[in-house]
This record gives C-alpha cells, sequence and structure tokens, in this order.
C-alpha cells in the first residue's frame, strides 16, 4: 500500500511527495480509518514508527478551512521539545493547507503566548502545565475543541501528569473524538483509558518491548564510570563511524561529568541536553546535532521519547536502565524509518541485574564484546561509586538501629499535678483576694477608701 491509496486530498498527497514519502508505516496504514471515523482511538506502536503522522494525516484530512478564533485541535505531548518538532512535522504536513497551528510550553514568557493564541488557530500543541495556565487565564478558550490527541501518554503519566489531565478534561467538550498514542500499555494508561474513553478501538502494531529488527544490539561489561569514559573516547575517535552518535545517561550530575570529561578531547563535536538546560539552550543544542554541526549529544531520558532526529548512527546506554522500557525508548532513537541502527550499553556488575531484566523483556540475549585492547582500565570511583564508611565509635548513633529502647517513661513528680479547673482558680483567687473582674478592682478601691475615710 502506498498513500495514494489512503483516502487523502491532493494537497496532503503534494507535502508527502515533497517529504519523499510513499509507502504508510503498519500504524499509520491502521489507524488512518479508525481516525477518519470519529471515534475513540488508542495505539500502541513503538517508538520510531511514525505516530505523528499517523493521527495528523487523517485530523488533516478532514480539518477544513475556518476563520473562528479558537482552536478545534488539541495535541498533547508531555516536553517543550516535542511541541517545537510536532509543531514542525505539522507545518511540514500542512505546506498546501491554510491551517494556523501554535506550540505552548513551560519555562518561557506565558505573556508572549497568550499573545500567540489570541491571534486564532486551528491547532495547539502543548505541554499540559502550560495549556491549563493559558486556560485558567481565559487568554486561551478550549470550548471548541472537536478532536483531542494525547501523544505519548505513558511518559505524561510517568512524569506526574495525571492531575493536570484530569484538569484539562473537565474544561474539554463532552462532545469530542478522544485519540490516544503510546509506546507501552501499562496498568496506569488503561485505567485512563476506562476514565476518558468511550468504547474505543485499540490498534496495537507489536508487543510492547519488542526490539526493533533493524537495531543491531551490543554491550560492554564495564567496572566503573571512568573506564566508560575512557571506552567512549576511543569508540568516538573513529569520527567515520560514530558521525552521529547519542549518548544516554540516567541522571543530570553524571551527564555533566561526562560532558566535562569528553569536552577536553571533542571540545567542538560535542552538546548535552537535560531538564537544568535553559530552553533556549536545549533547543539549540538538538538543532546543532539535528543539523550535523555536533556529531555527539549527551542527552538524560527527557530525548528518550518522541523526538525524532534522523540518521542517528548509534545510540549508546552509558548506564543499563533500571526500567527495561527505558532501554527500548532509547535505541528506538536510530534505525528509524526503516534504517539499520547500531545500539551498545555500558553494564558494570550492579547494574547486572538491569541488563538480565531488559533481556527478559526482549526474548533476547544482547552480544557482549570485550573491551578493546588499548582502553585503560581506571581505579578511580566517582562517589555514587565509592563504598560507604560505617561509623563504628560515633557515640551519637545507636549500635543497634533495630533495638530501640522504649518510648514510654514515667513522670516526674513536680509534672504529675492535676488541673483542677475553674474551681481550683476560685480556690487560689479567694486566699489571695484578687478580684475576679477589673470592675471589682474598681470596686475593691472605692470600698477601702471609704473604709479609711
Amino acid at each position: 500500500m502506498t498513500f495514494r491509496d489512503l483516502n487523502l486530498n491532493t494537497q496532503l498527497l503534494n507535502a508527502l511527495d515533497d517529504l519523499g514519502f510513499e509507502t504508510p508505516t503498519p500504524i499509520q496504514e491502521k489507524a488512518f480509518a479508525p481516525v477518519m471515523s470519529g471515534k475513540d482511538v488508542v495505539g500502541i506502536a513503538q517508538t520510531g514508527t511514525g505516530k505523528t503522522y499517523a493521527y495528523m494525516l487523517p485530523i488533516l484530512r478532514m480539518l477544513k478551512y475556518s476563520v473562528q478564533q479558537n482552536p478545534r485541535i488539541l495535541v498533547l505531548v508531555p516536553t517543550r521539545e516535542l511541541v517545537v518538532q510536532v509543531v514542525d512535522e505539522i507545518e511540514k504536513l500542512s505546506t498546501y493547507i491554510n491551517v494556523r497551528i501554535t506550540g505552548v510550553y513551560g519555562g518561557t514568557n506565558i505573556n508572549t503566548q497568550k499573545q500567540a493564541v489570541s491571534q486564532g488557530l486551528d491547532i495547539i500543541v502543548a505541554t499540559p502545565g502550560r495549556l491549563y495556565d493559558l486556560a485558567v487565564s481565559r487568554a486561551l478558550q478550549l470550548k471548541s475543541i472537536q478532536k483531542l490527541v494525547i501523544d505519548e501518554v505513558d511518559v505524561m503519566l510517568d512524569l506526574g501528569f495525571r492531575h493536570q489531565l484530569m484538569n484539562i478534561f473537565d474544561i474539554l467538550p463532552r462532545q469530542r473524538q478522544n485519540i490516544m498514542f503510546s509506546a507501552t500499555m501499562t496498568d496506569e494508561v488503561d485505567q485512563m483509558i476506562s476514565e476518558i474513553f468511550i468504547k474505543p478501538q485499540r490498534i496495537s502494531i507489536a508487543k510492547s518491548g519488542t526490539p526493533l529488527e533493524n537495531i543491531k544490539q551490543y554491550g560492554y561489561k564495564v567496572p566503573n564510570f571512568y573506564t566508560k569514559v575512557n571506552l567512549l573516547e576511543q569508540l568516538l575517535s573513529d569520527k567515520e563511524t560514530y558521525h552521529k552518535t547519542l549518548i544516554f545517561v540516567g541522571f543530570k550530575k553524571i551527564a555533566d561529568r561526562l560532558f566535562e570529561q569528553l569536552e577536553k578531547k571533542y571540545a567542538d563535536e560535542i552538546c548535552i541536553i537535560h531538564s537544568n538546560k535553559t530552553q533556549n539552550y536545549r533547543l539549540r543544542s538538538i538543532e546543532q546535532f539535528r543539523e550535523g554541526e555536533n556529531r555527539i549529544l549527551i542527552a538524560t531520558d527527557v530525548m528518550a521519547r518522541g523526538l525524532d532526529i534522523e540518521n542517528i548512527s548509534q545510540v549508546i546506554n552509558l548506564d543499563t536502565p533500571e526500567y527495561p522500557e527505558n532501554y527500548m525508548h532509547r535505541i528506538g532513537r536510530t534505525g528509524r524509518a526503516e534504517k539499520e541502527g547500531v545500539s551498545f550499553v555500558l553494564t558494570t556488575e550492579k547494574e547486572q541485574e538491569h541488563l538480565e531484566a531488559i533481556e527478559s523483556l526482549m526474548e533476547m540475549k544482547i552480544e557482549q564484546l570485550d573491551i578493546p585492547s588499548g582502553v585503560e582500565i581506571s581505579d578511580q570511583l566517582t562517589p555514587e561509586e565509592q563504598p560507604k564508611v560505617k561509623e563504628i565509635n560515633n557515640p551519637h548513633k545507636r549500635p543497634n538501629d533495630e533495638e530501640v529502647g522504649a518510648a514510654f517513661h514515667e513522670k516526674k513528680e513536680k509534672n504529675k499535678k492535676v488541673n483542677l479547673g475553674g474551681s481550683y482558680q476560685r480556690q487560689i483567687k479567694k486566699k489571695y483576694k484578687k478580684p475576679k473582674t477589673k470592675g471589682d478592682k474598681t470596686f475593691n478601691l472605692k470600698h477601702k477608701k471609704r473604709k479609711k475615710r
């Protein structure tokens, strides 16, 4: 089947021709008719299989020209980078269509975005937090939304957006089409579907966690972080083979540490992205990597989902992810659009269990390679890798934390007095002849003066 076999108009076909796309991916082919029908749709497909076009092609096919102020299509995505990417993809598809598109996300001036949405639009792509802020401030009216698309919903729930999503659902029109796409189906995703969707049609292309066949996977058993750095330096020295390499790191601190180490040798060829970087820095790093200005990009898992960067030659996992699904999403950045890709995973002894969980999910073994002879095995350890020192003779610590003394003890004699309440207070006042009120005090003074006279 080709795109011409689908019910697409000339404008969309011309845009696809300009992009060089002829054949739809399985998810694009199977999702087209259900989305066109107007029914609620849930699509499960691996990352890198073209889910964005799977829902946007039928939506743009049905979207009629309008000059109304409020948007009719709402696309929710988990990260700022995905907003930028999805807007860019929609603009490519709508080259020959008169469609107004705006993307909004946090981390930038909300007043600028209020001004942008006030100009009128047809499609809005947003992160949940910023969309809700705009809606609550009444800068954006959602009463005309006809279709709601939730892309990478499992990531949104992982990032803690459930509460914000439910708030958004409450202010959307009840009569709308719900479309949800995800790479994995979890219990939390399934629960949201049962709460929000009405008899959705489910489309599943592949088993969750199935590795893409066109990605060659390899692994190295490495003792520690600095040996991993030495291995990376040797691998990356082959500029022809590693011409567009994406390195995933589990934590921001480790990502910065790796960047400092590799920057010494590859200063003009490397960039980094994680959530502590400013929005402009993140977008600039992605663009420089996409355009080939930098051939090495270090990223945390904020990059692992949804972002589409073409022709990534290798994905290197500096660490072995604790959750096997994260590994699948990471390596899905290469081998996209039916092209071949290569991935590496570096595993320490402590991460061996994580590797076994990944192999169990994929139902296959990752081929292990020997560390090249020229790589120095380092003895230096990071603070996280250093063994924790136990303070044996610390007088401020109990000898055994499990043996805790009783919390109850008898009160001292002076604290055993009983509160006698009002009667006790009256007795005290009577004893010391204190007046009950200010009025009594005045009366007593006058009474004493009269007696003296």
